[in-house]
């Protein structure tokens, strides 16, 4: 049956009702968190062995005058151990409450260097400590680590399979936003909403054609409460305060959760703070700025020199390698240091493996002027996806990102950073606009948002405003996800010209 605006309602004809699919497995859903506590249980005792058998077997073969006896009790393992664990689990609310890969992982590594310095603690004051060794511990807090990331992960996988994962959701609105949250949910099923129905107004806005839709705004309530489903996301930004306060209202009775998203896109978010005022019923968001405090300024900064110290250490071999091929394919200088714009406005040399022919600026000029395409290329994106200057060796470079490599030393000097905004030339300061405040408040980075979200397919605008967003949200646990999806993106060589 068609409305006056001339699409089809599925609301008029007949619809699954998921409160019946669902109550089946209610008994099930009774026996998730045993599920989830159990496959911890075992995770825990598997990084115990591990550690256990790394301090008898292999730590002696490394290290000598170790102890030849090395005993742990029974109930240290079994009990007391885990039920640390479990505790530190329990608080950050890893039972009860869904995340998104990412931020499971910063609290499961969050988990384990408490319960670690718990433990560490605990064995001191009872005496254990002189029979369980720092090796013992050390190599407990990595292993706890990783097996509770491969626990959580292969646990989601199998009630997923089973069904037991997901959760029924309606979605109100099927605009943009709806879109950017059903493509996150695909792409991470950590939330493990399941979406069974739309409820939008605007026939336009319907950008999700695989899902149904149920109903108008107006005729919300009826359609959820058709459904039977008790979870609800509002996805409708643009709903005036009276619409959206008079839908809550009526869904609330009927439902056990209700999500919406607040038009607050590209406010930073991430550690944003809620206080509610009961009287005037009102709530008060507190956003922080995370790099105004000192501390985090000084993790940054150490986190930066750890690392790039030891990735120079490590990939030495690799960087001698690369300067050699790239003076057999075209003879000249090895290392390119280009003017860049870093932290404060201040320009600084930022070091590259050559990738181009030595006499790159003529020969860009050159082109340009005889390729008007190309010309207007340049002045959009500062980049080409076809440079006749680039070498050989230099295209292999690039797409790898290995002629990067050297601004590891940039790092060293405290020029830039593993992580931040892309390094910009003096030209671009201008396209940066009001956002060019955020760019001066940190140092610039050999990898940061842009790097993991398209590279050089996203447009310059959308450049910018990642680059403005990682500054406002910076935590150390956002470089580390973004070091770790910088290795995939690499890999795949995606967007890299």
């Amino acid at each position: 049956m068609s409305n006056a605006k001339g699409y089809v309602h599925a609301i008029d004809q007949p619809i699954t009702n998921y409160r019946s699919v669902f109550s089946g497995l209610q008994a099930k859903y009774l026996l998730l968190p045993a599920f989830l506590v159990t496959m911890d249980y075992i995770a825990i005792i598997g990084a115990v062995w591990v550690a256990s058998l790394f301090r008898i077997i292999i730590a002696p073969y490394f290290i000598n005058e170790l102890p030849a006896n090395f005993m742990i009790s029974q109930v240290f393992v079994y009990l007391f151990i885990p039920f640390v664990f479990f505790l530190f689990l329990h608080f950050d609310r890893l039972y009860t409450r869904r995340l998104l890969f990412w931020q499971q992982l910063e609290k499961l590594f969050k988990v384990s260097i408490y319960a670690m310095l718990s433990l560490v603690v605990v064995t001191y004051l009872t005496g254990e400590a002189k029979e369980i060794s720092r090796i013992f511990m050390v190599v407990l807090w990595v292993s706890s680590f990783i097996f509770l990331v491969v626990d959580k992960w292969l646990s989601r996988q199998i009630l997923t399979l089973t069904g037991l994962w997901q959760i029924p959701v309606v979605l109100i609105g099927a605009g943009k936003t709806a879109e950017l949250l059903v493509n996150a949910f695909k792409r991470d099923s950590g939330l493990g909403y399941k979406i069974v129905g739309l409820v939008e107004d605007n026939e336009k806005a319907l950008g999700l054609a695989t899902y149904p839709v149920i109903g108008t705004f107006a005729e919300a309530e009826m359609a959820v409460k058709r459904m039977g489903v008790k979870n609800v996301l509002i996805a409708a930004p643009g709903l005036v305060r009276e619409e959206l306060h008079n839908m809550v209202y009526r869904l609330q009775p009927h439902v056990d959760n209700i999500t919406f998203v607040p038009d607050l896109f590209g406010v930073p978010v991430r550690d944003m703070e809620l206080d509610t005022l009961f009287n005037e019923k009102a709530v008060l968001l507190r956003v922080r700025n995370n790099l105004a405090q000192c501390y985090n300024r000084i993790f940054k900064r150490t986190f930066d020199m750890v690392c790039s110290t030891i990735g120079l250490v490590v990939l030495s071999p690799i960087l001698l390698i690369v300067a050699l091929l790239i003076f057999i394919d075209n003879p000249g200088q090895v290392i390119f240091a280009h003017n860049r714009i870093g932290k404060g406005g201040n320009v600084f040399p930022c070091y590259k493996f050559r990738s181009m022919v030595i006499n790159a600026q003529a020969k860009l000029e050159e082109y340009l002027q005889n390729n008007p395409a190309a010309r207007e290329e340049w002045e959009r994106d500062f980049k080409l996806k076809d440079d006749p200057r680039i070498t050989k060796i230099g295209a292999f470079l690039r797409k790898t990102s290995l002629d990067e490599l050297p601004q590891l030393f940039n790092v060293v000097k405290g020029e830039m950073s593993l992580v931040g905004p892309r390094p910009i030339v003096a030209a671009e300061v201008e396209r940066y606009s009001e956002y060019i405040g955020d760019y001066y408040l940190v140092r610039p980075g050999i990898t940061g948002m842009w790097q993991v979200s398209g590279r050089s397919e996203l447009d310059y605008q959308e450049r910018v405003q990642l680059d403005s967003w990682y500054v406002r949200n910076w935590s150390l646990w956002i470089d580390i996800t973004l070091l770790v999806k910088t290795v995939g993106v690499v890999l795949k060589r995606k967007g890299a010209y």
